[in-house]
């Protein structure tokens, strides 16, 4: 595992961070446990949880029981209720400061390193709720504030610089704007952690080969020439090489590529199985194909005149 600098206190995160949600515990707090104790194992000290959940705050507090809890960064998303049934949305200052008493409550881990704000709207967050989260890291209950969303209001939130960290949608045919913003939280000093490194319109050779396709317009005028599929340069151009490049498959060379950024502190990843979390926490110890990361940036350039 390969760690980063985070924050304004020297910590360090591991290059991949698990994120955590209720599928992970659907069959029992021993099989959520025995993930994260994979990812301990691992090198992983960076973890998400994706809600407020008390009983996976609770899990994942017993699990990291025996570490050093400055060792370990968590951090927690807010406003998207707390996972139960009939939670909703909120950002309120009353809402927010409950679903963390009662998430550290559960864990017992004292702080969370992060209190990140899921894809708040424009209206969604009044001064009061800014206020309480301040309090609540004057108290150290949080020790840094974040922001998570792809909309464009997400531009307002960087700019305003109340926040230290941002979540994003990032992969290797990212638009512009997606990348302007990752810029824009760099020059603030932002960490940055990225999700989503693997779209499912890269998941399959089809996909990868025709996603930068032209739609066919009226009376079929306006498609683009595709070759024919045993032509040897079928696929030039497009992100078709992802599921052909020998000892690597596409997802670990999406999750290779986001690495590739330096500004970039983590990447989120999901594990439904201890196979799997081992198989990608294997992917930041190698090194892209040379060549490879040349690949992209043309597949990309390529899709961007297409568009």
């Amino acid at each position: 595992m390969r760690y980063r600098p985070f924050g304004n206190v020297g910590q360090a995160v591991s290059v991949v961070t698990l994120s955590l949600g209720a599928r992970d515990i659907a069959g029992g707090p021993e099989a959520g446990r025995e993930l994260i104790y994979s990812a301990l194992e691992a090198g992983i000290n960076s973890y998400r949880l994706t809600t407020a959940d008390p009983v996976l705050a609770e899990v994942l507090g017993e699990a990291l029981r025996h570490v050093d809890r400055k060792l370990v960064q968590v951090s927690l998303m807010l406003g998207a209720g707390d996972g139960r049934r009939g939670s909703d949305r909120d950002f309120s200052a009353e809402g927010m400061t409950s679903a963390i008493d009662r998430a550290l409550h559960a864990s017992g881990l004292g702080w969370f390193d992060l209190a990140v704000l899921d894809q708040p709207e424009d209206h969604e967050l009044p001064q009061s709720s800014l206020n309480a989260l301040k309090a609540l890291r004057a108290t150290q209950r949080i020790r840094l504030l974040g922001i998570s969303g792809e909309s464009e209001v997400m531009d307002t939130y960087v700019s305003t610089g109340a926040f230290d960290a941002l979540f994003t949608p990032y992969h290797v045919n990212s638009p512009w704007q997606i990348r302007s913003r990752l810029r824009d939280a760099r020059e603030r000093d932002m960490g940055i952690f990225v999700h989503g490194y693997f779209p499912d319109a890269l998941d399959t050779v089809k996909k990868a080969t025709e996603v930068h396709e032209e739609k066919k317009g009226f009376f079929g005028f306006g498609k683009s020439s595709g070759r024919a599929k045993n032509d040897p340069l079928a696929g030039v151009g497009t992100f078709a090489f992802l599921h052909q490049t020998n000892g690597w498959t596409a997802e670990a060379i999406c999750l290779a590529y986001s690495l590739t950024d330096p500004a970039i502190a983590s990447v989120l990843i999901e594990a439904p199985t201890v196979e799997r979390l081992n198989e990608l926490a294997m992917v930041p110890d190698r090194d892209l194909p040379p060549g490879l990361a040349a690949q992209i940036e043309m597949a990309r350039v390529a899709g961007a005149r297409a568009a």
